[in-house]
């Protein structure tokens, strides 16, 4: 191997990984992803990845080495990018494509903009909130202000998309105006949980999903990568709980004490109904591709009914390891038949299982000792749920393995 290819196939894989870490890649898939990539390319790979920096130490032979280090931002979800990624390397190994050709198209896929657009993105967010707040057994009146909040959140995302000042605070701020907005609304409809409806408004950023991947990585010994993603889920969950305690105060002082009248919940088919539009507002929002769409909503159908039937025998938090363990098999099966990413469909199934409601509720608890929804021991629950998701996921892949790498 000639430098001048040495030097082609080693920018490949370094702009490869920083692509796929930008999407949301989680550590010990990605590591092992470009590991299996740099053998394909006849390369010897060793790779340290986490939330924040990544090393690169690429060698063929004795005479040619090359170290790369970059310092990173944490990688936001895109599921269409990634199958897309997916789809490149295939390409690649397989001859359709040079090197020279994936590098250009890896910046095809980089630049390219969001395929739903802002109107449907806007909707994916209303829906999401109002369908939480509909799997959270409550009543109509929550259900309509939550998705209200949801709109008005996806509003300050569109600008944060824009600058650089609205990201830094996005979440915060985000919470403080949901709190305030949702305490004007209590004067107006008494019959709205407030605590429910500001959570269900910013559940979009509830780091569930993140502490599960954390833990993931921590199961899966990527020690480093593992312990900073569940810091800063840690971080990003307590900078919701403070916003919306402080607009909370705020809205109670501008609006005074609402008064709360118990409504009528929800019926149970509604909370059924709710799982399919939350998983149809995921695909948008996590932005998979209309071809992978209907994988992505059975993953979640098939992860909520089979945690519901483990449930009703074992218990919910032990449920969740069946739920688990049902979409990961599933979507281990979906990487072999459809020949795409596990992940696709792994985690728009994992994203409705995943305990972060729960955590948010738990830290409530734990700081002004009122429950909500009269949920009581939330701690264990929360501890219960986490492991059992992260053991079924285990013994997902034990029971069928994906055959690939991401």
């Amino acid at each position: 191997m000639n430098n001048e290819e040495f030097l082609e196939k080693r920018r490949f894989i370094i702009k490869l990984g920083k692509s796929l870490h930008k999407f949301g890649t989680p550590a010990y898939r990605l590591e092992a992803h470009l590991q299996a990539v740099s053998e394909l390319l006849g390369l010897e790979g060793y790779f340290l990845i986490s939330p924040t920096a990544m090393t690169f130490v690429l060698q063929h032979d004795t005479d040619q080495e090359y170290n790369h280090v970059a310092r990173v931002k944490p990688g936001e979800l895109d599921l269409g990018a990634l199958a897309r990624t997916d789809e490149l390397v295939e390409e690649l190994v397989s001859g359709k494509r040079t090197l020279q050709e994936a590098l250009e198209r890896l910046d095809e896929i980089a630049n390219k903009p969001n395929a739903y657009g802002s109107l449907l993105t806007l909707l994916a967010f209303g829906c999401s909130a109002g369908a939480f707040a509909m799997l959270m057994g409550t009543s109509w009146n929550d259900v309509f202000w939550s998705a209200l909040l949801g709109f008005m959140v996806y509003g300050l995302v569109y600008r944060a998309e824009r600058s650089k000042r609205m990201a830094e605070m996005l979440e915060p701020l985000a919470a403080i105006l949901c709190a305030l907005v949702a305490s004007g609304i209590a004067q107006l409809d008494p019959h709205i949980n407030l605590p429910v409806v500001i959570l269900s408004g910013i559940i979009i950023f509830v780091p569930g999903l993140a502490l599960t991947l954390g833990l993931a990585e921590l199961a899966a010994r990527d020690l480093i990568s593992g312990t900073a993603r569940v810091m800063d889920a840690c971080m990003l969950l307590f900078k919701l709980y403070f916003g919306a305690i402080f607009g909370m105060v705020i809205g109670k002082a501008i609006f005074g004490e609402a008064i709360y009248f118990e409504p009528d919940p929800v019926p149970q088919v509604a909370i059924w109904s709710a799982v399919p539009i939350l998983s149809m507002a995921l695909v948008i929002i996590f932005k998979a591709r209309m071809k992978d769409s209907p994988w992505g909503v059975l993953a979640g159908i098939v992860a909520f009914f089979s945690s519901m039937l483990g449930g009703i025998y074992l218990g919910d938090s032990i449920g969740i390891f069946f739920g688990a363990f049902a979409v990961g098999v599933y979507s281990n099966l979906f990487a072999r038949w459809m020949k795409a990413p596990a992940s696709i469909a792994l985690l728009q199934g994992i994203v409705i299982l995943v305990p972060g409601s729960k955590t948010y509720i738990g830290l409530n608890t734990l700081i002004l000792g009122e429950t909500m929804l009269n949920q009581s021991h939330i701690g264990s629950q929360i501890f219960l749920i986490f492991m059992s998701l992260v053991a079924g996921l285990i013994f997902a892949n034990v029971a069928v393995s994906p055959r690939r790498t991401l």
